[in-house]
């Protein structure tokens, strides 16, 4: 829910700002970044009491700039260059630590590969890796980038945005270049992967990244991302390895507890609320 103008205005007073410019651009992100939706311009209108004229003016440069983004009903949203400073911000925090410590004290997946990546842009690095015992043709490297659309942490994140903000993140350039012949091909065939992730807390690379590899992935969450993911963690199988749904489900929620346990330990709540964004 947004706070109020009075609200806004108490904890960014223009008065005291030597650049009223951004502090402006400041309050506008911040409103944004809390709505559970996208903004229009006239609750942002309302919400700031700025001149419709000044807020078209700093709304254009926030575009321009990749920090916000219209969606299709011309509504406005976060930008994708605000992951920049994000990752920034999340390579000096204490996840990497919480994400080894959670790991050992869940007790999950001790032979398997584990990994903890974020969302940048439209696609994931790897920030940190623990490569399993049994082989997988693929060995994962912290600062591996893949396209988001193909691995199970990027689905896993991808599914904590509204499809709108997945649409326009995604169809800003060409898709991308297939991994695999199971690769999913376009926007209209991931929607419902992120779906299904939204409704069972976890997603699934069905061999999309490399032939006969299964992944299984969930969002992590931390004490000020409500409902956007700031990580995603994810197990890897071989495909011959899962021999029945139930097997597949099992791992899928195994996946989704380790995620929730980091969670935990950044300060979020162990099952955050999952809302159908689409």
């Amino acid at each position: 829910m947004p706070k109020t103008k009075t609200d806004t205005a108490a904890q960014a007073p223009e008065a005291k700002s030597t650049s009223p410019a951004v502090g402006r651009a400041v309050r506008i992100l911040d409103l944004v970044a809390r709505s559970a939706r996208p903004m229009s311009p006239a609750d942002l209108a309302r919400e700031t009491g700025l001149p419709k004229s000044s807020l078209h003016g700093l709304c254009d440069t926030l575009i321009q700039l990749r920090l916000l983004q219209r969606t299709g009903t011309g509504a406005l949203a976060m930008g994708p260059h605000v992951m920049t400073w994000a990752n920034a911000f999340l390579a000096h925090t204490n996840i990497l630590q919480e994400f080894y410590v959670a790991w050992q004290e869940s007790g999950l997946f001790t032979q398997e590969t584990i990994t903890l990546s974020v969302l940048d842009g439209r696609d994931v690095v790897y920030i940190a890796c623990q490569n399993g015992s049994r082989p997988l043709d693929l060995t994962f490297r912290n600062g591996m980038r893949l396209p988001a659309p193909y691995t199970a942490t990027g689905k896993a994140m991808l599914s904590t945005l509204p499809d709108d903000e997945v649409r326009m993140l995604l169809l800003d350039a060409p898709w991308p270049t297939p991994l695999t012949r199971r690769s999913v091909g376009s926007l209209d065939a991931l929607l419902p992967e992120l779906t299904h992730c939204r409704r069972e807390g976890y997603s699934l690379d069905d061999a999309q990244v490399r032939e006969g590899m299964h992944c299984f992935g969930a969002a992590v969450f931390d004490a000020t991302s409500q409902q956007r993911a700031v990580a995603g963690v994810a197990v890897s199988f071989l495909e011959v390895d899962l021999d029945s749904p139930d097997r597949v489900d099992a791992i899928g929620q195994d996946i989704r507890a380790l995620a929730d346990q980091l969670s935990a330990r950044l300060g979020a709540p162990v099952h955050p609320e999952r809302r159908d964004m689409a």
